[in-house]
């Protein structure tokens, strides 16, 4: 085959991906998924339990079917146990449903985008919605409270901090709470302080922390943080951030000189390149509809994007006062790299 082809087949590819994957919103978000988990159901039973009509029901059954997302016995359609680990079982590491609502997310802001790439401004967070704000929760959740603990014991520098008698901690960016939680309660001792600057993300970290007294929530930009801390971290949300070099200067000074700074982001390769690998692809994806846009609605920001290169975060830390920073030695951590930043 020819280039021309081929690259007409690449296309054709992603075209079916992208309508796979808004089909995946439908099951998730109609809960179909959850129903279909439980026990295999006809189109007519699962429009009936579900509340949609049967005609829609049919339609997106056979189509599940055909991708291979469902399995069909004599009319009654089932999702497989491997499957609904990925598409209904929030507590799983592979638990991928949260992917396709972020996808969504941004597709119906695409106006929006459009006229932010011509501009030069941005889409905020908050204009994603609760679909992006939930998916971005619950997609890490499970990572959070089954290994974030454990990854970090695992560096005995970073585990004695965080062991001292009377720790505090700060999360700054902490969105739903979950990593700030996981702090928690791997290291009952300390006492743990969640910021964000999006309410509705607050909102919902306090009702999932509702009960623990060592752990408090507050709308705050990294920017202002300030006491005296053992330990700050940023999971996943420094890129965002319009001004990374204040925040890391706030953090630096609001933890003690024998405290640790660790920021967690994308496992982007050092340097760009064309041909690059799936995760280089999917963070670009995140960096041009959601991440970039969401930095860019602040006027005056950096604009750094999801695929912050550790070079990048280097100079951030460095203009911030910071003498370097340091890969972890965390692996096998989803997408992730941690850095600890040296005084």
């Amino acid at each position: 085959m020819d280039d021309e082809s081929d690259f007409a087949d690449a296309v054709f590819a992603r075209v079916l991906g992208g309508f796979e994957i808004l089909s995946i919103y439908v099951g998730d978000r109609l809960g179909l998924y959850r129903l279909l988990a439980d026990e295999p159901r006809t189109a007519d039973a699962l429009a009936r339990d579900a509340g949609i009509h049967p005609r829609y029901a049919l339609e997106w059954l056979e189509q599940q079917a055909v991708a291979g997302i469902l399995t069909v016995d004599d009319g009654a359609f089932a999702l497989p146990a491997g499957h609904a680990s990925v598409l209904v079982d929030s507590s799983s590491i592979v638990y991928s449903a949260p992917l396709a609502r972020m996808v969504a997310a941004a597709a119906m802001r695409l106006p929006d985008l459009l006229d932010a790439y011509r501009t030069g401004g941005g889409v905020g967070w908050s204009e994603f919605g609760d679909d992006a704000r939930d998916a971005q929760g619950d997609v890490n959740r499970p990572w959070f409270e089954s290994r974030l603990g454990a990854a970090l014991a695992s560096v005995p520098r970073i585990h004695d901090v965080l062991s001292r008698p009377g720790a505090r901690i700060a999360d700054i960016g902490c969105g739903h709470g979950w990593s700030t939680i996981a702090l928690a309660r791997a290291y009952p001792s300390a006492r743990v302080d969640g910021f964000d600057v999006d309410p509705p993300a607050i909102e919902a970290a306090e009702e999932h922390a509702k009960g623990m007294d060592a752990v408090a929530f507050a709308v705050s930009p990294g920017e202002q943080i300030s006491g005296s801390y053992d330990a700050a971290f940023v999971f996943e949300a420094l890129h965002d951030m319009p001004d990374p070099v204040a925040v890391l200067s706030a953090m630096r000074r609001a933890v003690r000189p024998d405290g640790l700074v660790v920021i967690m982001d994308e496992a982007v390769a050092d340097a760009f390149a064309p041909d690059g690998d799936e995760v280089e692809r999917v963070m670009y994806g995140y960096s041009l509809f959601l991440c970039l846009p969401d930095s860019m609605s602040t006027p005056g920001s950096v604009g750094t994007g999801t695929v912050m290169r550790p070079t990048t975060l280097e100079r951030y830390a460095r203009e911030a006062g910071f003498a370097g920073i340091e890969v972890l030695p965390i692996e096998d951590f989803a997408a992730f790299r941690f850095y600890a930043l040296a005084r």
